[in-house]
C-alpha cells in the first residue's frame, strides 16, 4: 500500500491527577517506577520495530524542537517557511508520536508529511543538527513501505523457512524480528531477539540467532523495574517483575508466560501493568508482537458498575446464539462448564505505550487463560478520549449533542461485553491428550450453522494460533466484536 498524506490528529489530555493522589505514597512510587521503565524506555523499541528509520525521524522531530526552543513560529522567519508548512509538519509530527513511528498503529499504513522535500530541507536548516538529522532520514522517509529491517526483499517461503528453524529449536517468535542480508551472493537469515545479553548462534545453514535485539533499552527496563520492585506491595507483585526482568535480560518467553500466570492470580490491584511483546499488530505472518506497556489505576467507582455486570455474566451467555437449554446449565456444548469471571476492573491509564489505541487489555495467551483465567481491564480515560469533539461526518448536526452525552456509555458497555463475554467465553473442542476428549466424542455437540454433528475438533498440541495462524487474532478480535454487538441492545444488561 502506497504511502499517504498525514491528516490532522486530535491531540487529547487524559485525566489522571484526581485518581493519582488517591494511593497511597508507596503506590505512587510503584506505579512511577513502572511507568518509568515501561513507557519511557520502552518507546525506541516500538519505533524500531515500526521502520528502521522511525527512531531517527523522532530524534530529528526533538531537535527542531530544541532548536527552535518550542516556538514552532519561529520557523516562519528563520527557516523562511510558511505558517501553513509548520502546520503541515506539526500535523506530521503529532502523528508519528501519537503511533510512535511513521505507520498507523491501527491499519498500518505508511504516512509521509504533507511538505515539499524542498520544504522539508527549509524546516531543517535551523541547524546543524537538523539538516544532517533530514539528510540521514528523507530518503526512507519518503519511500516506498517495507516491514523487515533489511533492505534486502524477503518472501514468504522465506520467512516460513527461517520460522520452522526457530521452532525446530524451541525458540518463540514474538520477541524477535528477522534480518535478511545477502553475504557474497548467498542469503543470510539472521533471527534479531530481544534481549540485554548478546550473543550469536548458528541455528541452521546461513540462519543465525542473534541476541541483543533493544539491549540498550531493556537493560533501562530492567533497571527501573528492579527499583518498582522496592515499592510492590505482594508478593505476587514481586515475582512478576522479577519474571519480567528475566524474559527481557535473557530473551526467555517460558519466564515472560510464568509472568502472565501469575499476574492473573493477583486480583483487585489498585495499580495495574502490562507490559512486554504482546500483541501482532504489524507483523505480516501474524506472530511477531510489538512492544506494549501500560500503568493503570484503579477507579473503585467505575470498577463497582463493571461488577455488577461480571455477577451476572453467566445469565448473558446463555443468551448467545449457540446456547442449548438444557444443556451445561443452558450454556450449550461449545461453552465451558464452568465460566469464571474474570477479575475485572476499571481503570484510568496513568501511562499507556502501545502503537495500537485500544482501551481494554487481557492476556495474549489462550492457554494461559483457559488454564489460569485472565484480567478484563478497561481504560476509562482513554475511552473518554474518543468523544472527539468534532462532528463524526456520519452524525447529523441536529443529533451531536445527543451522540456525545451517550457516546462514552455506548464505548463502555461495547468494550466491557468485548473483553468479559466476547473473549472470555467459548470453548476449544479439543482432544487434550490421546484419547481424553473436552467433549462428548460419541455424541458431539450439533454445529448452529449445519444443524449437523461437528466433524472436527483440535488435536494434542494444537492451539487456537498453531491451527488459525496469522487469521488467528483477526479472528478472535471480530467473534468479540460480534459478541459484544449481539448484546448491545439487550435491556436486562442495559438496565
Amino acid at each position: 500500500m502506497p504511502p499517504t498524506k498525514t491528516t490532522p490528529t486530535p491531540i487529547h489530555q487524559l485525566t489522571i491527577n484526581p485518581i493519582f493522589n488517591t494511593l497511597s505514597p508507596r503506590e505512587q512510587l510503584y506505579a512511577h517506577h513502572l511507568a518509568r521503565s515501561m513507557a519511557w524506555h520502552g518507546s525506541r523499541i516500538i519505533m524500531r520495530q515500526v521502520s528502521p528509520e522511525s527512531p531517527d525521524i523522532v530524534d530529528f522531530i526533538m531537535d527542531l524542537y530544541h532548536a527552535c526552543d518550542g516556538n514552532w513560529d519561529t520557523l516562519t522567519i528563520q527557516c523562511n517557511v510558511t505558517s501553513q508548512e509548520v502546520v503541515c509538519f506539526l500535523e506530521y509530527a503529532a502523528a508519528f508520536l501519537c503511533n510512535l513511528g511513521n505507520y498507523y498503529g491501527e491499519g498500518d499504513q505508511k504516512f509521509v508529511p504533507e511538505l515539499s522535500v524542498e520544504a522539508l530541507e527549509r524546516i531543517a536548516s535551523i541547524s546543524s543538527k537538523t539538516r544532517d538529522g533530514l539528510k540521514r532520514i528523507i530518503g526512507p522517509l519518503l519511500a516506498v513501505p517495507r516491514y523487515y529491517p533489511s533492505s534486502e526483499p524477503i518472501s514468504q517461503e522465506e520467512i516460513d523457512m527461517v520460522s520452522e528453524v526457530m521452532r525446530k529449536h524451541s525458540i518463540g517468535p514474538e520477541n524477535t524480528r528477522i534480518q535478511k542480508l545477502v553475504d557474497a551472493g548467498k542469503p543470510v537469515y539472521q533471527v534479531l531477539q530481544a534481549s540485554v545479553e548478546t550473543g550469536l548462534r548458528e541455528l541452521a545453514d546461513g540462519v543465525f540467532l542473534i541476541r541483543g535485539d533493544h539491549s540498550e533499552e531493556l537493560s533501562k527496563v530492567c533497571t527501573v523495574l528492579a527499583k518498582a520492585k522496592e515499592y510492590a506491595v505482594n508478593k505476587k507483585q514481586s515475582q512478576v517483575l522479577d519474571c519480567y526482568v528475566e524474559c527481557f535480560r535473557t530473551g526467555s518467553l517460558e519466564a515472560f508466560q510464568e509472568s502472565k500466570k501469575i499476574w492473573v492470580t493477583d486480583k483487585s490491584a489498585r495499580v495495574e501493568h502490562l507490559i512486554g511483546f504482546v500483541e501482532a499488530y504489524r507483523d505480516p505472518a501474524g506472530i511477531r508482537a510489538e512492544w506494549e506497556a501500560m500503568v493503570g489505576i484503579a477507579d473503585p467507582n467505575e470498577t463497582a458498575r463493571l461488577k455488577l455486570f461480571v455477577e451476572h455474566s453467566t445469565a448473558f451467555i446463555r443468551q448467545l446464539p449457540w446456547a442449548v437449554e438444557g444443556v451445561n446449565d443452558g450454556k450449550g456444548p461449545f461453552e465451558k462448564d464452568l465460566f469464571e469471571a474474570p477479575d475485572s476492573q476499571v481503570f484510568m491509564v496513568n501511562s499507556h505505550l502501545s502503537p495500537s489505541h485500544g482501551a481494554q487489555l487481557t492476556s495474549q495467551y489462550e492457554s494461559i487463560r483457559e488454564a489460569c483465567g485472565f484480567k478484563n481491564i478497561v481504560l476509562a480515560n482513554r475511552l473518554s478520549a474518543n468523544n472527539n469533539t468534532s462532528q463524526p461526518p456520519w452524525i447529523d448536526l441536529s443529533q451531536l449533542n445527543h451522540f456525545k452525552r451517550t457516546s462514552h456509555i455506548v464505548r463502555f458497555l461495547t468494550t466491557a461485553i468485548h473483553e468479559l463475554l466476547g473473549h472470555g467465553t467459548g470453548k476449544l473442542l479439543s482432544e487434550t491428550e490421546p484419547g481424553v476428549y473436552n467433549f462428548d466424542k460419541q455424541n458431539p455437540p450439533i454445529s448452529p450453522l449445519t444443524g449437523k454433528a461437528i466433524t472436527s475438533h483440535y488435536r494434542p498440541g494444537q492451539t487456537w494460533t498453531s491451527v488459525f495462524g496469522k487469521l488467528a487474532g483477526t479472528v478472535e478480535e471480530y467473534r468479540a466484536i460480534l459478541i459484544s454487538e449481539y448484546l448491545m441492545d439487550n435491556k436486562e444488561l442495559l438496565g
